[in-house]
C-alpha cells in the first residue's frame, strides 16, 4: 500500500491518522518478528506517540475532578503479549491500550483506573474502575456493600451512572451471593461481583481522528469520576 504521512508529532494530540487501523490488519496477517521490527516506525507513529500524547492531555485535565484522590503517571501497555499461559502463541497485540490509574494503586488486579482506553482491530472500549479485585479488597468490598451507609452511597453512584448511559457493573461476577450474607440481600447483585467497572458510550464515528476526542474523553471522565473515587477511596 502506499505510504501515509504520518501527523507530525508536536506534544499536543490531533488525531489518530485515519490509516492507522491499517497497520494492527497487517499485522494480523503477518505475526512474525522481521515484520514488525520492519514496521516498528508505523507504529510508533500511528499509535505510541498519538496515544501517549492524549493520555498525558486527558490526565491533566481531569486531575481537579478526581481531588483529592491524586492520578499516577499515565501507562501505556506493551504490544508484546504475555503467551506462557496462553494456547494463543500470536506474539502481537492487535490494539493499543494505555491507562491513568489512581496514584495509591498498582495496575493489574485490584488496581484501580481513572480510565482505560482500547483502541484495534475487534474492540474499541473505554473504561474506568477496578476490574477485579484482589482477595483483600474482595472482603472489604463485600463488607463495605452490605453495611447500608456505604451499600447505598455506591449502589445510588451506579444507578446514576446506569440513568446516564454508562455500563456499570462486574466481569465473570459469581453466580450465588456469597456466604454469610442472605440470597435475598438488597444488594445481592453487587455482593456477587468480582470487580466494578464503568464502561463510556460508543465512540463517535470518526472521532478517533480529531483533537476532540480528548475533549470527550474528559467530559465522560468527569461524570465517572465519583465511582472511581469511591472505590480509590474506600477499596484500597
Amino acid at each position: 500500500m502506499p505510504k501515509v504521512a504520518a501527523k507530525p508529532v508536536t506534544g499536543k494530540f490531533a488525531g489518530f491518522d485515519r490509516d492507522a487501523l491499517q497497520f494492527f490488519h497487517e499485522l494480523a496477517a503477518h505475526m512474525d518478528k522481521v515484520w514488525f521490527d520492519a514496521n516498528k516506525q508505523r507504529y510508533q507513529e500511528r499509535w505510541v506517540e498519538p496515544m501517549t500524547a492524549l493520555l498525558a492531555d486527558v490526565a491533566t485535565r481531569l486531575a481537579k475532578a478526581f481531588a483529592p484522590v491524586k492520578l499516577g503517571p499515565p501507562k501505556l501497555m506493551r504490544i508484546y503479549r504475555d503467551t506462557r499461559f496462553s494456547k494463543d502463541k500470536s506474539p502481537y497485540k492487535t490494539h493499543v491500550a494505555g491507562a491513568i490509574p489512581i496514584a495509591s494503586n498498582k495496575m493489574g488486579e485490584g488496581g484501580c483506573a481513572a480510565m482505560y482506553i482500547h483502541l484495534g482491530v475487534d474492540e474499541e472500549f473505554i473504561g474506568v474502575g477496578t476490574y477485579f479485585f484482589d482477595d483483600k479488597q474482595l472482603g472489604k468490598w463485600r463488607k463495605l456493600v452490605a453495611a447500608d451507609k456505604t451499600g447505598k452511597q455506591v449502589a445510588g453512584i451506579v444507578k446514576k451512572l446506569r440513568d446516564a448511559g454508562y455500563a456499570v457493573g462486574g466481569h465473570e461476577d459469581y453466580k450465588k451471593v456469597p456466604k454469610p450474607y442472605a440470597d435475598d440481600h438488597p444488594r445481592a447483585e453487587f455482593l456477587k461481583m468480582r470487580g466494578l467497572t464503568g464502561g463510556f458510550p460508543e465512540i463517535p464515528r470518526g472521532l478517533l481522528h480529531d483533537g476532540s476526542f480528548a475533549d470527550w474523553l474528559v467530559e465522560h471522565g468527569k461524570k465517572t469520576a465519583p465511582l472511581v473515587t469511591w472505590l480509590a477511596t474506600n477499596v484500597k
